[in-house]
């Protein structure tokens, strides 16, 4: 399952500190984060709550970027 999100983020630099982040959380098969229209494009592994593993993407993307945002 793919799904796209509304993100806030300030520069590019920190949109690529949060694309990693997400790539690291389990559940995530990609993630990709687009600066230039602040959203990040999700596709989930198999059998995974879509919910769950968004609320995990957020909370890891806040230790490296705390002022950014992912609008669920």
């Amino acid at each position: 399952m793919r799904k796209t999100y509304r993100i806030d983020v300030d520069c590019a630099n920190c949109a690529n500190k949060m694309e990693q982040a997400a790539n690291k959380t389990p559940g995530v098969k990609e993630a990709v984060v687009n600066f230039m229209t602040l959203k990040m494009n999700v596709e989930f592994e198999e059998g995974q709550d879509p919910k769950a593993v968004m609320a995990q993407v957020r909370t890891n993307c806040k230790k490296v970027e705390d002022d950014c945002e992912i609008f669920l």
